[in-house]
């Protein structure tokens, strides 16, 4: 069953008459009708209710059937028209045609003619309507599909952003960056080989500093075109891309892809990241570029930050150093006391097969140890003979400064642990916190081993350096008390193999 809006039926015509009986005989079968003389009053009709179908004459005054499909036409291109003429001709019909209207009827009309008419005109425009709706949904799916394709491309982009840049995050050297680089364009790009060269103006030649291939693959003589056209792109500082197709010579004959972008650190050339395709049907593109840019842009901010990093730490450690060195300088039996007690602590790590990082950390330990002492007082810090118990507590004190201090400069966790913990005992009978054995850090127990060695065996403003003899049974002696067993045997085999250092 028809709506009501397809039951509503628009005729137009200058006869009354007409009007009337086809008014009547339309009414009398259900429909709406609305009538006009012309197609200016159909106009105005129109602004109110849209029919389903307009039968207009053709020949009426101020506009005839012709101007009204036109103007019907634009308001609603599925509006059906159908034209009521007494002079049907070719030249009409193709006028009628033209003009978008779907038929014609012939004076005078057969009104039963005339629904059929309408019956049929209705079918034909629902079957337009729903292909005009199926039209619309499928184009409404295909623009939701390319919105959602452009949605996934973008979070696959930003994933790919976030992941670059939380690789980089966790870099801690600029060897761990350069092999980052080669590590991404490869899992990225499905390079087949990508390299990263550090390059120097002064130098001959960009230097390999990684690369995908293994240590003895790594090509370190570049062909000589191969070096001058990553010179040329660093010059130019814009990235590029070659197909095996390109014009450029020089590209060996087994890479079917190569791309060259450089890198730059405050606006000066620092490296180039070069990658190649040999083999497949892979090639790289402009998304390819693009990546590789930003790796590279992270890599020149993580190599920035470590070298802004290494700077103000080396400018910290001066400044720790100047004031271990000032504080050491207040009394000339106890110079050079914090070296030397690196130096052992680092031979006594050595022996005991410390790693890497730990003899990193008795390094800074050990220099800066005794630091706490700068808020020791110096009738206290400098009295030649011995201490009252009250002096003493405040002696014991300088442990805890000094790992304040550390803290307070938000570096060296470990480092500050050992400072705290250099003057604890193995028995627990030691300070600041009553540690024993294995409570006591390994490297503060190394700390304390070599802290005391030095503060024996060395010249003090209340007595001379002990002899070797002495020393050697003072520390026997307090093994498994003072402290570690462990350390104490293996500090006692070195010194038989050692020179004496104290005149």
């Amino acid at each position: 069953m028809q709506s009501k809006s397809k039951q509503t039926i628009l005729v137009v015509d200058d006869e009354e008459g007409i009007l009337e009986v086809v008014k009547d005989f339309f009414e009398r079968k259900g429909y709406i009708v609305y009538t006009a003389g012309n197609g200016l009053e159909a106009m105005e009709i129109i602004k109110k209710v849209r029919p389903g179908c307009c039968f207009t004459d053709i020949n009426m005054p101020e506009m005839d059937g012709l101007q009204l499909a036109e103007k019907l036409k634009e308001v609603d291109n599925t509006l059906p028209v159908v034209i009521m003429t007494g002079f049907p001709s070719l030249d009409n019909t193709i006028r009628t045609l033209k003009n978008g209207v779907v038929d014609y009827l012939i004076k005078p009309v057969n009104l039963n003619q005339m629904e059929l008419c309408y019956k049929r005109i209705m079918r034909e425009r629902g079957l337009f309507v729903e292909n005009l709706i199926l039209k619309e949904e499928v184009n409404r799916k295909e623009r939701l599909q390319a919105l959602n394709n452009e949605l996934f491309a973008r979070v696959e982009e930003l994933n790919i952003m976030n992941m670059i840049m939380d690789d980089f995050s966790s870099t801690v050297s600029s060897i761990d960056v350069f092999a980052k680089v080669v590590d991404l364009g490869v899992n990225l790009l499905n390079a087949d080989n990508v390299s990263f060269y550090i390059y120097n103006a002064d130098e001959s030649s960009p230097f390999l500093m990684a690369s995908s291939g293994s240590p003895n693959n790594m090509e370190e003589d570049l062909p000589e075109s191969i070096k001058d056209f990553i010179v040329d792109v660093i010059s130019d500082d814009k990235p590029c891309l070659v197909s095996e197709n390109s014009e450029m010579t020089g590209i060996p004959d087994n890479i079917l892809s190569f791309m060259v972008v450089p890198l730059k650190i405050r606006d000066k050339a620092f490296g180039v990241v070069t990658g190649s395709v040999t083999k497949g049907m892979r090639r790289f593109n402009d998304k390819d570029i693009y990546y590789m840019k930003f790796i590279t842009q992270k890599a020149a901010s993580a190599i920035e930050n470590m070298a802004l990093y290494e700077n103000i730490y080396d400018n910290l450690f001066a400044t720790l150093y100047a004031f271990v060195a000032a504080l050491e300088a207040r009394d000339p039996y106890t110079r050079k006391h914090s070296t030397r007690v690196t130096e052992f602590s680092l031979l006594i790590g050595q022996n005991m097969d410390c790693s890497e990082e730990e003899l990193d950390i008795l390094n800074v330990a050990g220099q800066l140890h005794d630091i706490g002492k700068i808020g020791i007082r110096d009738d206290i810090l400098l009295k030649p003979g011995r201490l009252t118990h009250d002096e003493f507590e405040k002696i014991k004190e300088h442990p805890v400064i000094g790992a304040d201090i550390i803290v307070k400069l938000g570096l060296w966790n470990r480092e500050q642990n050992i400072i705290r913990h250099h003057h604890e005992k193995y028995n627990g009978t030691g300070y600041p916190d009553g540690l024993k054995g294995d409570e006591i850090p390994k490297l503060a127990r190394i700390l304390s081993m070599a802290d005391a060695f030095d503060a024996m065996a060395s010249d003090r403003a209340y007595r001379k350096g002990m002899e070797k003899s002495k020393v050697v049974s003072i520390i026997r002696g307090c093994s498994g008390s003072q402290f570690d067993p462990l350390i104490v045997d293996v500090f006692l085999k070195m010194l038989d193999h050692m020179a004496w250092p104290y005149n």
